[in-house]
């Protein structure tokens, strides 16, 4: 199979890799490709080698990349998608795989005219694991691989195809799921990490600075973790409403998903989990301190394209979201609006909603 990964990072590296350890023709689309090695190596925490694949091409030219490609990974953030189905529109046709490596953040939208053009899209609930680059180019650290992936594809009747084939390329076990819909509600990074960080910075104003940069989870505290129970609650309150029309059964609270039932058993989950170890909040150091860096991916994707989409299929439904409301609007007092909007894609109801995912 020819496989092209859009994205040389901490996901792109381990899907590179492992794609081309089980026999894949494997490209990476990267702007950095002069830094790509033929050979990527996936390692543990430990440094041991957990996969390596070889004779990787790296391009930054689109008709290499794209031309003959049979499944894309894309592994980009979501506020990329827009640009990024622009980009690969001229090449997509009937037969050909787009995935979408979380596949959260508005993609079904995105790429809603490959999807037209014959091109099945593909998400995956999570990401297989946490990953970190050790050396861009050369190798990852994946740390806590998943029992098991949960994919979506769109249409649904792609499905079969979609688990056969990255269960094949992972080697791991993957659950097909309902619709799509289970992904664009999953309250992974769109609540996790939103409401940590409204926690955190709820106080900020331009020109403080802070004495120290926390770890983002092993220093998670009582009032993220209410304040993050509180949101997965609204989260679940919205699949109550979709239910009539949708098999949300696989949309699991984060209190279930942790084993955390109160804030105490939760803060003490989420300090514990070993792929969260070393983590630090996005920050920047200044020459008096440290400030929060709005130019993180958690900030720019989890805010705007993840948490807002979460809030408007709320607004949709008639859902009150106090406190996904609140964590949102300081995130606009902070950072200003855009983002995601259901009307660019011609989404005024919630029948025009529907629509999509009964596919």
């Amino acid at each position: 199979m020819n496989v092209t990964v859009v994205g040389g990072g901490n996901i792109g590296t381990q899907i590179a890799a492992h794609a081309a350890s089980v026999g894949c023709t494997v490209t990476v689309y990267s702007s950095k490709p002069n830094l790509f090695s033929s050979s990527l190596d996936v390692v543990d925490e430990n440094g041991d080698l957990v996969v390596r694949g070889e004779n990787i091409v790296a391009t930054d030219n689109k008709e290499k990349a794209f031309l003959n490609a049979q499944l894309i990974f894309i592994t980009y953030p979501s506020f990329c998608f827009d640009y990024l189905a622009g980009l690969l529109e001229p090449y997509v046709g009937e037969g050909m795989k787009l995935c979408i490596v979380p596949g959260t953040g508005g993609a079904e939208f995105a790429f809603s005219k490959c999807v037209l053009k014959g091109c099945s899209l593909w998400g995956l609930q999570r990401a297989p694991s946490v990953a970190r680059l050790v050396e861009y180019g050369r190798m990852v650290c994946a740390v806590g691989y998943r029992k098991e992936l949960h994919v979506a594809s769109i249409p649904h009747n792609d499905i079969s195809d979609c688990i056969s084939v990255i269960r094949s390329i992972l080697n791991m076990d993957v659950v097909g799921l309902p619709n799509y819909l289970n992904i664009t509600l999953t309250p992974s990074n769109p609540v996790l990490h939103t409401s940590r960080l409204y926690c955190l910075f709820k106080d900020y104003r331009p020109g403080m600075v802070y004495a120290e940069e926390p770890l983002f989870y092993e220093d998670w505290d009582m009032e993220s973790a209410r304040m993050l129970i509180s949101c997965d609650t609204e989260v679940q309150n919205i699949c109550r409403l979709l239910e009539k029309d949708f098999d949300l059964s696989y949309v699991r609270p984060l209190t279930e998903h942790y084993e955390s039932r109160d804030a105490l058993s939760m803060m003490n989950k989420i300090r514990s989990i070993k792929g969260f170890k070393g983590l630090k909040t996005p920050m920047e150091k200044t020459c008096s301190g440290f400030i929060p860096d709005f130019t993180s991916r958690y900030f720019t994707a989890d805010f705007p394209y993840g948490l807002k989409i979460l809030i408007q299929i709320a607004s949709l439904l008639g859902c009150d979201v106090p406190h996904l409301d609140t964590v949102y609007t300081w995130y606009e007092s902070i950072c200003g609006s855009g983002g995601f909007d259901f009307r660019r894609y011609g989404i005024k109801t919630y029948e025009d909603l529907k629509k999509v995912y009964l596919v």
